[in-house]
């Protein structure tokens, strides 16, 4: 089946050098069939092309460098319940506007940081690594993900508090951080 020539409404496509990406208009079959991608495929594709730190690396830099900052990617309630003591809660969803100015979401520390030193961090490293890519893209110069997440983080049992400010313990914070499916959140076809 050919591919449309017109963008959109049939206007002609906008010159190369103002697309990010050499795409086509997509029909949905011929987009189900060849571009679908997974959550999976979408975090390693981006991986090649960002910086990741382990967390005892970042231990260690976070008590040399006063001036980094830490951007926890989960959502509120998950922030809520375990985090880095220092980090900032930006929630993924509201990740891009939180980095601009002028927006109901603007995080004045992060839309200052562009030349900063950023951890991004979420419970597994999958999300603050999307998360990374997309700040990465936004001009932002130093920007690592923490490999294996809050997860990690704990399993060296390095400090984690809560929404009060009190420590968590490691194994509470590993029961939070078990992965809970339920039935239907399965693939039916595995």
């Amino acid at each position: 089946m050919p591919l449309s020539r017109g963008w959109g409404g049939g206007a002609a496509l906008p010159p190369e050098h103002l697309l990010p990406l050499r795409l086509p208009v997509f029909h949905s079959r011929y987009f189900a069939a060849n571009m679908m991608k997974r959550y999976n495929d979408l975090v390693n594709d981006c991986l090649p092309h960002i910086k990741e730190i382990f967390p005892w690396d970042l231990a260690d830099e976070i008590t040399e460098n006063p001036d980094l900052l830490l951007i926890d990617v989960s959502e509120p309630d998950e922030f809520s319940r375990a985090y880095i003591p220092g980090s900032l809660n930006v929630a993924r969803g509201i990740l891009e506007s939180a980095c601009e100015y002028d927006y109901d979401e603007t995080v004045p520390e992060l839309a200052a940081g562009r030349d900063r030193d950023l951890v991004l961090v979420c419970r597994s490293g999958r999300r603050s690594a999307l998360a990374t890519y997309t700040l990465m893209q936004m001009g932002f110069s130093k920007v690592r993900s923490l490999k294996t997440g809050l997860r990690g983080w704990n399993d060296d049992e390095y400090p984690l508090v809560d929404e009060q400010q009190k420590p968590v313990d490691p194994d509470t914070a590993e029961a939070y951080f078990t992965t809970r499916l339920r039935p239907e959140q399965r693939n039916p076809g595995s």
